[in-house]
């Protein structure tokens, strides 16, 4: 019979281990969607200038534009940026808590 405490402590260790392909995706998406969303608002919303500020992302991110095709490349660059931020947010926390 093993002993509650070797248990309860590789129950915890897992437990507090994160997923980091799964906190890479998942921040991926949220920033992905977020600058998906907001583009697609001003470009729904238009006007004589329409989203000046959000525009200068064309200067870190080629080929995005506040329009409806640079909305969807603007998914993907915030996603690749967001999936890389994640990963690391993992890998540095599960490497603290050992």
């Amino acid at each position: 019979m093993t002993e509650p405490t070797n248990d309860t402590e590789a129950i915890q260790a897992a437990i507090r281990r994160l997923n980091e392909r799964a906190w890479g995706i998942s921040t991926g998406l949220v920033l992905g969607l977020g600058l998906l969303v907001a583009t697609l608002f001003l470009v729904i919303k238009g006007g004589a200038n329409v989203g000046q500020h959000l525009n200068l992302l064309g200067n870190y991110l080629p080929g995005y534009r506040v329009t409806f095709l640079g909305a969807f490349i603007g998914f993907v660059y915030a996603f690749v940026l967001g999936y890389g931020a994640g990963r690391v947010v993992g890998t540095v926390y599960n490497r603290m808590v050992r």
